[in-house]
């Protein structure tokens, strides 16, 4: 059975008592976690299990794979205490969201151009779309439209459209509805201000940098 994953019915929780389910060497799994796992271009989060430095995590399928730091004694079947660092977590959700609220401006007003990959850090988010000519000559309006939405303080909805498949959307009413895996805000207000940078990454292809304060 995959491990549940109580990141996604509370993004906000910070510690949990989980169980470990198998042990491999440096790398465990457990009957649920609070603990990202890099996915659709999010960073996984940082943390400890049971006091121990997880190094990586790996989702595959639907199961989360830790690898934690040299030396730990867990073998399956103990209780352990699962960390995230909240701050990092926080930051990963407002750019997430602020990248997504403005892909998917992009998408409805620009006759969804061919988004050829995305990463959301700590620092920023990025787009990188097939596109000709400047995009910076559409920040103006991203700007605008996005401010309105964040300032109006939308409430976020975030649940599953196919629970066995674990697949996931998010929605806000009046804008968009939209399949994603992520951790999501309660409400747009959250993400704060925005900052959209251009990147020109090669011949026909442009990267927006978005940024949080």
């Amino acid at each position: 059975m995959a491990v549940e994953k109580v990141f996604w019915n509370n993004p906000y929780q910070t510690e949990l008592i989980a169980q470990v389910t198998s042990v491999t060497d440096s790398v465990v799994t457990l009957d649920k976690t609070i603990f990202y796992a890099f996915a659709g271009g999010q960073e996984s989060d940082r943390g400890s299990i049971h006091g121990f430095t997880v190094l990586k995590a790996e989702k595959k399928d639907m199961e989360i794979f830790y690898i934690l730091e040299s030396g730990h004694d867990l073998k399956a079947g103990d209780e352990v205490i699962v960390e995230i660092q909240w701050p990092r977590r926080y930051r990963l959700m407002r750019l997430h969201f602020a990248a997504e609220i403005i892909l998917e401006m992009v998408n409805q007003r620009f006759n969804k151009p061919e988004k050829v990959g995305a990463h959301i850090a700590e620092d920023k988010a990025r787009l990188d779309f097939t596109w000709e000519g400047s995009i910076s000559r559409i920040f103006p309006l991203l700007e605008e439209k996005a401010r309105e939405i964040i300032d109006a303080d939308l409430p976020i909805e975030s649940a599953f459209s196919d629970v066995a498949t674990e697949q996931r959307y998010w929605k806000i009413d009046g804008f968009a509805r939209v399949p994603c895996g992520g951790t999501h805000l309660r409400k747009t207000g959250e993400i704060g201000l925005i900052r959209l940078k251009r990147n020109n990454i090669g011949k026909g292809r442009e990267r927006i940098e978005i940024f949080v304060d």
